[in-house]
């Protein structure tokens, strides 16, 4: 089914589709992991979260097992700041390989 979209305004259509339950992927939201021994907390949109549940489902991977994984192959060339990561391969899954 194709979505009509007046005067090409994407943004516009995006924020009308809205619904309340939708509103709430908007919240960050924190969760605590241990890498490689160490504590640590994570603050990610809903949003962000459900994508990174889905890709660890669909690699059989557990949450934890993910972010580590993430955390090992992209902090170094993010000078440490394993949100802006996470965000980033959520943005890269989403872009490459969903349907």
């Amino acid at each position: 089914m194709a979505i009509y979209l007046e005067d090409s305004d994407v943004l516009s259509h995006m924020f009308r589709a809205c619904t309340t339950d939708q509103i709430s992927e908007f919240i960050p939201e924190k969760r605590g992991f241990r890498i490689h021994g160490h504590s640590t907390t994570i603050r990610l949109e809903r949003a962000f979260w459900s994508v990174l549940e889905a890709m660890a489902e669909e690699q059989r991977l557990s949450l934890p097992e993910m972010i580590q994984r993430i955390h090992d192959h992209c902090i170094v060339a993010n000078d440490k700041n394993l949100a802006s990561c996470l965000r980033v391969i959520c943005l890269k899954y989403l872009n490459i390989y969903s349907v």
